[in-house]
This record gives C-alpha cells, sequence and structure tokens, in this order.
C-alpha cells in the first residue's frame, strides 16, 4: 500500500536559481556595501567639520534624466527579447549603450565645471567634500563602464543571433545591471543633495 505524502510533510525543495544570476546578484550586493561605506564615511567626515558645502553643477541634473531614459530603452530591450523582436532587441540595445556613453560624457563635463567652481579632488588646494563627490560619482562611472561593455557584448550576440528568448537569462542579467547602476545614481544624486 502507498502512502500520500501530504503537503506539509513533503520534503522542502531548494529554491532554484541560475548560477549567473546567483553571483551577479552577489556583485550587486558587494557594489552596495561598497557605496554604502563611502556614504557612511561621507557622512561621519562630514561631522568632523572643515567641510565647503558648494551646489552640484546642473548638468548632473541633465545627465540623471539621461540615465533614467536609459532606463526605459533597457526595459524595451528586455521586452523585444521576450518576444523575440530581434529588429527593436538591437535598436534598443543600441540606445542604451548610446545613452550610457552620454551620461558619462555629461559627467566628465560635470567634474569640468566642478573645476571651474574651483572643486577640486586631493591636493592642499581641495576640501574633503569635494573630493568625496569625485569619488562616489567616478567609482559610478566605472561600473557604468562596465554595464556598457556587458551591453556591446549582448549586442554582438544579437546580431549574431544568440540572445532571444530562449536565452533570456544573459539579457535578464543585463536589464538587471543597468537598472541597478540608475537606481543606484539616484541614490547618490540625493545623498549628495540632502548632505551638501
Amino acid at each position: 500500500m502507498k502512502t500520500q505524502i501530504s503537503a506539509e510533510n513533503a520534503p522542502n525543495q531548494p529554491v532554484k536559481i541560475h548560477p549567473k544570476k546567483f553571483a551577479m546578484w552577489l556583485f550587486i550586493v558587494s557594489v552596495v556595501m561598497i557605496f554604502a561605506a563611502l556614504t557612511s564615511a561621507y557622512i561621519v567626515r562630514q561631522a568632523e567639520g572643515n567641510w565647503d558645502s558648494f551646489d552640484l553643477p546642473n548638468i548632473m541634473y541633465v545627465s540623471t534624466a539621461v540615465i533614467l531614459l536609459s532606463s526605459a530603452t533597457m526595459h524595451w530591450a528586455f521586452i523585444s527579447t521576450k518576444k523575440d523582436d530581434f529588429k527593436s532587441l538591437k535598436i534598443a540595445i543600441s540606445i542604451t549603450a548610446l545613452l550610457g556613453s552620454v551620461f558619462l560624457v555629461l559627467q566628465f563635463i560635470g567634474w569640468g565645471h566642478l573645476v571651474d567652481m574651483e572643486v577640486f579632488f586631493g591636493g592642499k588646494d581641495s576640501n574633503p567634500s569635494g573630493s568625496f563627490v569625485y569619488v562616489l560619482t567616478g567609482l559610478h562611472g566605472l561600473h557604468i563602464i562596465s554595464a556598457i561593455i556587458y551591453l556591446f557584448i549582448i549586442l554582438i550576440e544579437s546580431f549574431l543571433g544568440k540572445i532571444h528568448k530562449g536565452t533570456i537569462v544573459r539579457m535578464e542579467m543585463c536589464a538587471n545591471y543597468w537598472h541597478f547602476l540608475d537606481a543606484l545614481w539616484l541614490y547618490l544624486l540625493i545623498f549628495m543633495l540632502l548632505n551638501r
């Protein structure tokens, strides 16, 4: 006589996650910890005094609009992949990579505006407040560069027919990483505005 196993007595099934997605989430957690440490150090150093307050260059608000738009085009690319709409996928990935590059250029121009405002990184003429802004925006920019490289890999693979709904994991990872970096930038911008 076979015994029926009730749902409450059934052995727990482990939650399955793709190994590459798991690695990506671990990486994202490590990035979050790095920026949490930097923003905590920012607050601690600010409380010690000798802290110059200055307005962020207006171009940083323009770059924010650009990166938010890139998040929309990244979502378009993801939806296009799910539908196997290869033409839209290539267009959306290309626009996202272009907008990411524009964001970097605008950030670099913003650094130039900071120099014009006599906000420097390091050196005897610098103040810790300016140095923190360069470190936060520069480190975020390095992660954007890594994401753009990832976008170009996805773009090349899409032309080779390797990106489709059957291989959605790679596209999902790319989209999640991009959206994370967009959200991270919004956090950094709001943080710097509230803690000048």
